[in-house]
């Protein structure tokens, strides 16, 4: 165990104890642990963490364990007998065993977060702040966390039970201790006026608080300034007392109301039994005079609601020393005492009945997942609430209600339904808008179609009715009763493309043949050629053209004898060379070619055997014929007659004795005629088939409501037939004779056909008539209209019945004879009720019944037609409640009396004449002269009337360009019509016109002669697409062959504008491409060679004519077609390896030598290639040698080497094309296609028989379909209606109307418009509105300060509603169709309590509003701490020597939300000599006192050492004596101001002023700084050009050097450029220079 950590413990230990028994050297233990020498124990207990609670039950009773060692003091294991075993931890104890079931009964308890501690004072004891506090300090706060009993909250024990389910949460965060925030305040307010007239008194001024004191801050400074005044000595003694007024108090009832309210019900129980005598028979009167009762009992002042009591209240004046103590009454000295009673209504608190029962639900049917109903309940006024009385509490109670029970209905439920979907519409894609596809008559393949959604009533008998599919008229209803989404109204369709038909090239002509073979009386025949037809077209094959062509023949037959080949030359008579003959090998045929039995060939004539001859050896040798060529021509005619041509060669010459002799070279060709036929072409032209009509020899079944309408298509009905018109067409002629063309093959002209059913037009039956809109309002005279509509759902079809021409109708709404409304009818007011004589008569003065009382009156609730109604309704509906009681005033013996002003006049016109009004005395007044003192009493007013001048001005932004509604347009190029909503062209906008009279007050615009508006014409330009050239040709494919890709273009003539269609994706030259797979046929240009040439000997051997020779022969390149090799072609279109040889050398067979017929093909080469295969050739002997002779060698072999002569095909597959759609197809599902190319081993793509003929495996899927997205445009809903005015006066109104996309665009759909709503200005209309007048100072009635009132007015005030001018006053008459209230408040307020102090008293101000809601910020961000807004109340005095009795002033702060960041800055004015101004400023300008950082705060004050006493010194900010502007600096030399002395000024005009404002340039001392004082710099510059030894400075030598530098240099350009110049020769090469500028225009619109 050497090496290991127990180890040397072992070793260690062991050495420590040898060592205390002295037998080992004591140092080896000392540098272990010295601890040892007193112990002889080396090691320290270490404990590992416990382990998990076991136990076999849950709760208390488990155990732990722990891993407890023996550890060095250096930190390695050791025995645990080096360890102290008394001092031995315990490694087990008991636990509390948690279940997964205690996670119920235990949880954590999380105490409330502890004061933030700064992290400086936790650390070092000691809270260390820094010197400038920016943002805050850094804290951390700790909080208690516990695992309790959740059911009682007593701790646990063991914590570990809540860390079982969850961690402990933390017991520490960081937080922040925001820097210390400093009340701020405002400036102080003016002065105010000097408390007294005379003596001395107090002006105060007085500042708010706008910040409150926050984390510490300075607290608050005193809101309030005071300094004495004394305006002027007082004449006589000054006034030490004032009268004060309390408020009145101590409501009591008058017992004279009382007495009175007896007398009243004695005299009705009189009335009553008087009423009881008189019988009324007529039961109509009985009845009118029972309401009239009623109405009378209810409205009277003592009756069931207004129980009204007339009381009075009195108040005690006292007298009060300007010291503020109260003293004798007999002190103030008065003529008379204020009145110290006055009538009063005795308060009664609102009293109301109990609830009634709850209503019926509303909803009276059951709705599973529906809106909930709703019920109420109500109860009644019993007392209306009197005087100062609490209020009434609500009437009326609601809550949601669902219908209960078995027998509830369901709801009546409403479904979408949908109209029959349009026909499908294709727009073409931007990359096929080609004019040649301009006569197409119509697109196919991918479009959209729409249709109308409208909501009905859904059938709960038939589920099935209620489908989206039904057609089945329904009502249509307002479609917010549908709750479900509507379905879409627009969705992509097909329109199946028409497969045109696609026939294959012509046949070759056949034989001449009869044109029935079993009726061969007729002598008349026909050749025939035919195509076939390749696709199966839509409509069937009667769309495609003539498949036969004919050609009348002479000497037809059925049946001929077909030429197979021709069998070997056998010479005659048994020779073995020599004339003979080939025996032909034959088979018959028909018609068409085909093998038939040879016994109907026996009326045909057999051909005969052919002459032939076996060469000898001395004969001339010929190579057989060639095959017969193709026929020149397929018919005969005038200028052109079909040949043929066959050849044959000289293989070897003649000996010229003995032997055969060559024929000349004419014999070795033969031309012979073919198609000798005329070029009179004949079949049969078909037209177009007929409409299908009625057969009526079959029973008929088309009923127009059998059918109709299901499923949207064309059933068929009944079987009809069609025709169609056949005639036989003579090629480039025309018409002729049907016999000319063959009855056989005549198509057919009648055929069966299928009729579709008829199907009628369907249409909605009305909706119901829409609401009439509520007529009552403001201007609501004007005619409203109510409408109904139907839908159509299935437009007509095959002869069915046509739609309606009316589908709305409208009609004038029903004005009904009274609005519904409630208002409230006044009662007249009862008589004046003073107060009680008992309480007036120690009153002085009180000695007749007169003065001020109050009187009362009733009200009553009545319906706009004068109907009477319940008080609820009024409360509920109607204005504020009138005044039930007002002051009143009788009139004493001495009071002069007069009516209420009248009327004014009205003026006959403007400008002219005058108005007036007038009023009368009454009763004794009449006769009294101090009442009829017209200066004191006027009984009439005078005034000019009025000079009205209108001005009528714009107002505002002109409106949207909004196109004439209605407005049905075309569609053209690059603008498409959706829904007969017209997008673009004239328009209008309109802009408000205002009208202000000649005090530039708003007034109707009718004033002016206007409506309202200026019109204008504008314009909105229409959309225009993305415009493409027309498609280029198709390129060449790009392969000769075998498969490749033609290409061909577009490219951009004009980008898209105005929202228009955009372009499809171009590349870097704006071209957009197509591709499309090609197939070039490898046979499709052949190499076709001429005949060999005569030979050519070299060396001749006249005798012999035979040796080396050569022969040549042409060959050219021409394009191969059905009917062979027709037209020459370049040479490079065919493939250069396959050009056969156009010369050859060859040894020419001498007489008697053996002659071989040409080498036949090579044979193929076995796969794979390898060169241990070999290939061969063949020829045969043509003539045999002669004797002595032999033939050489009959056949060649070649070794086959890969890519020489022997090669491998593979396949090799294309990209996929393009997707391709047919002709007419713009979009939608088409097919790309790929193609196979059989490839050569040496690259070379060959035909693809060569793969096919090796079977190899062709696992590729050639076709596979794809989509071209459709072009859908963008689709938008109709303009909503006209919205209300968004105000109902003043400038800013606006009428918006809106509409929604009903249909993205997709692909290359025209995108959707940007303007999706519209606006237009409304009429101008001036805002009417009550408003206050200012509150009136403080009057105490009859004394001079304590409890009084204040009052305002309320007057009709005009505005434009924009909150911006001031509101001008009008005549109150302006204002009386409005509701009274004020700012939104129906409660006005024109009078209210108030204190006026006296003069000893010092007080607080009333609360100030309270401030702009203020955020914690740190340079614009928010700390966190929430937003505050503060008020505060100033202390007021009016005697100086009260003020120690003044109340503390007071602010309170409150929480807000949406606070805002201030920032404070220190500002500072300009130097005034030593001082300037200093003060802090916050960041929205306001100046205020507090909230600067105080360690920042600039100088105010400045002072040098000496004093600048010198005349035009001043102290600099540097604290050094400066000079003023134009004065410089004489400095003594000890560097101190000596004198300030004018110098020289330099002007120096500058570049920034047109007036080359006088600019001097100071120097700068070098004996001192320079300074500049705060706002001159930049203006006045000083040069001095003397030094302080009064002579010139050096500068000013190099200012004149250079001064004359310059005057030599301007000298010399004018001589050169006054001199004159010598005439330019003018070379060629300069204007070769001159080359024009090109621009190349590339047709980019943006250029």
């Amino acid at each position: 165990s050497v090496g290991s950590v127990g180890s040397v413990g072992s070793v260690g230990s062991g050495l420590c104890r040898l060592w205390a028994l002295g037998s080992v050297d004591s140092g080896l233990c000392g540098l272990w642990d010295l601890g040892c020498v007193d112990t002889g124990l080396c090691g320290l207990w270490d404990l590992g963490p416990w382990g998990r609670c076991m136990g076999s039950e849950c709760g208390p009773g488990g155990s732990q364990s722990r891993a407890v060692w023996c550890a060095h003091s250096e930190g390695w294991t050791t025995l645990h007998t080096n360890c102290d075993q008394a001092e031995r931890p315990e490694n087990q104890q008991s636990c509390f065993h948690v279940c997964d079931w205690h996670k119920d009964l235990y949880d954590w308890q999380l105490g409330a977060w502890n004061q933030c501690v700064p992290v400086s004072m936790r650390s070092t004891g000691a809270l260390q702040r820094p010197a400038v506090c920016t943002r805050g300090e850094e804290g951390i706060q700790t909080r208690e966390v516990g695992c309790v009993q959740k059911a009682d909250g007593v701790p646990t024990e063991d914590a570990a039970i809540c860390e079982y389910f969850e961690p402990k949460p933390r017991l520490e965060q960081a937080c922040l201790i925001p820097c210390p925030r400093d009340c701020v305040v405002s400036q102080f307010t003016p002065w105010t006026s000097c408390s007294k007239t005379c003596g001395m008194g107090l002006q105060n001024r007085v500042r708010f608080v706008l910040a409150p004191p926050l984390f510490g801050g300075s607290a608050c400074p005193n809101l309030t300034e005071f300094q004495t005044c004394q305006p002027g000595p007082c004449v006589g003694p000054e006034s030490l007392y004032s009268l004060r007024a309390p408020t009145f108090t101590h409501r009591r009832q008058a017992a004279k109301e009382g007495r009175r309210k007896n007398k009243e019900r004695v005299k009705e129980r009189v009335r009553e039994r008087v009423r009881a005598k008189g019988r009324v028979k007529d039961p109509e009167t009985k009845e009118l005079i029972k309401n009239k009762r009623n109405r009378n009992r209810q409205n009277r002042q003592g009756g069931k609601f207004w129980d009204l009591q007339v009381g009075y209240q009195t108040r005690e004046v006292t007298c009060v020393h300007r010291s503020g103590n109260t003293d004798a009454l007999s002190l103030c000295s008065r003529e008379s005492l204020p009145v110290t009673y006055q009538a009063c209504v005795l308060a009664k608190d609102c009293e109301v009945s109990d609830w009634t029962d709850w209503s019926p639900c509303s909803k009276d049917c059951y709705e599973l997942n529906g809106p909930t109903g709703e019920r109420t309940r109500t109860r009644r006024v019993q007392q209306f609430p009197v005087g100062e009385g609490e209020e009434c509490p609500e009437l009326e109670e609601k809550e949601p209600c669902t219908p209960q029970g078995e027998g509830v209905p369901p709801c009546i439920a409403y479904n979408w339904k949908t109209t029959e979907w349009t026909e499908c519409r294709v727009d073409m894609l931007l990359s096929q808008q080609d004019r040649r596809r301009g006569n197409l008559t119509g697109l196919c393949g991918g479009g959209v179609q729409n249709h109308e959604v409208y909501c009905v009533q859904a059938n709960s008998a038939d589920p099935a009715s209620s489908s989206l599919n039904s057609k089945e008229a329904s009502r249509p209803v307002d479609g917010d009763l549908c709750l479900s989404p509507p379905p879409n109204t627009t969705q992509p369709c097909h329109i199946p493309c028409p497969v045109e038909c696609d026939v294959s090239s012509w046949g070759a002509w056949g034989p001449c043949t009869f044109e029935n073979c079993l009726d061969t009386a007729a002598k008349k025949g026909f050749k025939l050629r035919k195509r076939r037809i390749v696709n199966e077209p839509t409509g069937g094959t009667g769309s495609c053209p003539h498949l036969v062509e004919a050609i009348p023949c002479d000497e037809p037959s059925c049946y001929d004898w077909l030429l197979v080949k021709l069998d070997e030359c056998i010479p005659d008579n048994e020779r073995e060379c020599g004339p003979g003959t080939q025996i032909p090998q034959v088979q018959c045929v028909n018609g068409d070619g085909e093998y038939v039995d040879r016994q109907l060939c026996r009326d045909a004539i057999l051909p005969m055997p052919v002459i032939c001859e076996v060469p000898c050896p001395k004969d001339c040798v010929l190579s057989p014929w060639t095959t017969w060529s193709l026929c020149s021509h397929t018919c005969s005619g005038k200028n052109t007659e079909g040949r043929q041509m066959r050849a044959r060669s000289v293989l070897a010459y003649s000996a010229g004795e003995g032997g055969v002799q060559c024929p000349n070279s004419s014999a070795l060709q033969e031309v012979r005629s073919c198609n000798d036929h005329p070029c009179t072409v004949y079949h049969w032209q078909t037209g177009p088939w007929g409409q299908c009509i009625e057969d009526t020899s079959v029973p008929s079944a088309n009923s127009t409501g059998a059918r109709a309408g299901v499923g949207g298509g064309d059933s068929s009905c009944s079987v009809g037939m069609q025709t169609r018109k056949v005639i036989c067409v003579r090629v480039n002629v025309g018409q002729v004779p049907p016999k000319k063309c063959p009855e056989s093959i005549r198509p057919e002209t009648v055929r069966p056909c299928l009729l579709p059913c008829k199907r009628d037009c369907s249409v909605t039956p009305y909706s119901d008539w829409s609401a009439c809109p509520a007529i009552c309002k403001a201007g609501g005279n004007t005619k409203r209209k109510q409408n109904r509509k139907r839908i159509i759902i299935q437009l007509p079809a095959n002869g069915g019945q046509d739609c309606p021409e009316v589908l709305a109708q409208e009609r004038d709404c029903e004005v009904p004879s009274v609005c519904l409304g409630y208002r409230w009818k006044t009662h007249k007011w009862r008589r004046c009720q003073l107060v009680p004589w008992s309480v007036r008569q120690d009153s002085p003065g009180a000695v007749e019944t007169c003065g001020p009382g109050l009187q009362a009156r009733a009200v009553s609730c009545r319906k706009q037609d004068g109907g009477q109604a319940d008080m609820g309704a009024c409360l509920k509906f109607a204005s504020s409640m009138p005044s039930l009681t007002q002051p009143c005033q009788l009139p004493c013996q001495d009071d002069c009396q007069l009516t209420t002003w009248s009327k004014f006049s009205s003026c006959t016109q403007d400008c002219v004449g005058v108005k007036t009004r007038k009023r009368m005395l009454v009763g004794k007044s009449k006769k009294q002269d101090q009442c009829k003192n017209t200066q004191v009493y006027p009984l009439s007013e005078i005034q000019y009337c009025p000079c009205n001048k209108y001005n009528a001005q714009p107002m505002g932004n002109w409106s949207d360009c909004i196109l004439p509604e209605g407005g049905r347009v075309e569609g053209q190029p690059g603008m498409k019509v959706q829904g007969d909503i017209k997008e673009c062209g004239q328009g209008y906008r309109y802009q408000a016109m205002v009208c202000y009279d000649q005090d530039n007050r708003l007034v109707e615009t009718s004033r002016c002669n206007s409506h309202g508006y200026i019109e204008e014409a504008c314009i909105i330009p229409c959309p225009s697409d993305c415009k493409l050239s027309e498609w280029s040709n198709w390129s060449r494919c790009s392969k000769s062959c075998g498969s490749g890709v033609k290409v061909r273009s577009k490219w951009l003539r004009e980008k898209p504008y105005n929202g228009g269609r955009p372009c499809p994706k171009l590349d870097h030259v704006n071209q957009v491409y197509e591709v499309v797979p090609c197939l070039s046929d490898c046979g499709q240009y052949v190499w076709v060679a001429e005949p060999w040439s005569v030979w050519k000997v070299s060396n001749v051997d006249l005798k012999e004519n035979c040796g080396e020779g050569v022969q040549t022969r042409k060959v050219r390149c021409m394009q191969n077609t059905i009917n062979g090799p027709s037209d020459p072609v370049e040479d490079y279109l065919c493939d250069p390896e396959e050009m056969p040889l156009g010369a050859r050398d060859r040894q020419l067979p001498c007489p008697e030598d053996c002659v071989l017929s040409d080498w036949g093909a090579w044979s193929s080469c076995s796969l794979p290639c390898n060169k241990i295969s070999t290939r061969d050739r063949t020829a045969y002997p043509v003539r045999q040698p002669g004797e002595g002779k032999l033939c050489p060698n009959t056949t060649e072999t070649q070794p086959c080497s890969l890519n020489s002569n022997c090669y491998h095909y593979s396949y090799n597959i294309t990209d996929w094309s393009t997707c391709q759609l047919s002709e007419r197809a713009v979009c939608g599902s088409g097919m790309k296609t790929r193609m196979l190319d059989c490839v050569r081993s040496d690259g070379k793509s060959v035909d693809l028989k060569f793969c096919e003929e090796l079977g190899l495996d062709r696992k590729w899927q050639m076709n596979a379909s794809c989509v071209v997205e459709c072009p859908i445009n963008c689709q938008l809903s109709d303009w909503s209606p006209w919205s209300e005015c968004t105000q109902t006066c003043g400038l800013a109104g606006k009428l918006w109307r809106r509409r929604t996309v009903l249909q993205v665009p997709q692909g290359d759909g025209r995108s959707c418009p940007p303007q999706r709503e519209q606006w237009k200005p409304c009429p101008v209309r001036p805002c009417y509105q009550w408003r206050y007048s200012s509150w009136s100072g403080c009057k105490s009635e009859g004394a001079r300060c304590g409890e009084g009132l204040r009052f305002r007015n309320v007057s009709c005030f005009v505005s434009d509603g924009s909150g911006q001018g001031e509101a001008s006053l009008v005549d109150d008459e302006l204002c009386g169709n409005l509701e009274p209230s004020v700012d939104g408040d129906k409660q006005i307020t024109l009078e209210e309590p108030c204190t006026s102090p006296c003069p000893g008293d010092c007080y607080l101000t009333d609360w100030t509003v309270w401030s702009p809601c203020q955020l914690s910020c740190v340079s614009g961000d928010d700390l966190g701490f929430g937003s505050v807004q503060v008020r505060s109340r100033a202390v007021l005095a009016q005697e100086p020597e009260n003020l120690l009795q003044c109340p503390e002033q007071e602010w309170e702060a409150r929480p807000c939300t949406e606070g805002q960041c201030y920032e404070y800055k220190w500002m500072t004015g300009a130097w005034r000599s030593s001082s300037r101004l200093v003060w802090c400023q916050r960041s929205d300008g306001l100046n205020v006192t507090g909230g600067c950082p105080m360690t920042a705060q600039p100088l105010a004050d400045r002072s040098c050492d000496p004093a600048c006493n010198k005349p035009r010194s001043f102290c600099t900010e540097a604290g050094v004596c400066g000079c003023d502007e134009g004065y410089t600096e004489v400095m003594t030399s000890d560097g101190l101001l000596d004198q300030c002395t004018v110098i020289p000024v330099l002007e120096i005009p500058t570049a920034g002023d047109n007036r080359a404002d006088v600019k001097t340039i100071r120097a700068v001392s070098p004996t001192q700084p320079s300074n500049s004082l705060p706002g001159r710099a930049g203006r006045t510059w000083f040069l001095q050009p003397f030094g302080p030894d009064g002579k010139l400075k050096t500068w000013v030598y190099g200012v004149a050097a250079g001064a004359f530098v310059l005057l030599v240099f301007i000298v010399s350009m004018t001589f050169l450029a006054c001199k004159k110049p010598k005439k330019p020769q003018r070379r060629q090469m300069y204007n070769n220079r001159l080359k024009p500028l090109t621009l190349a225009y590339d047709g980019d619109a943006d250029m």
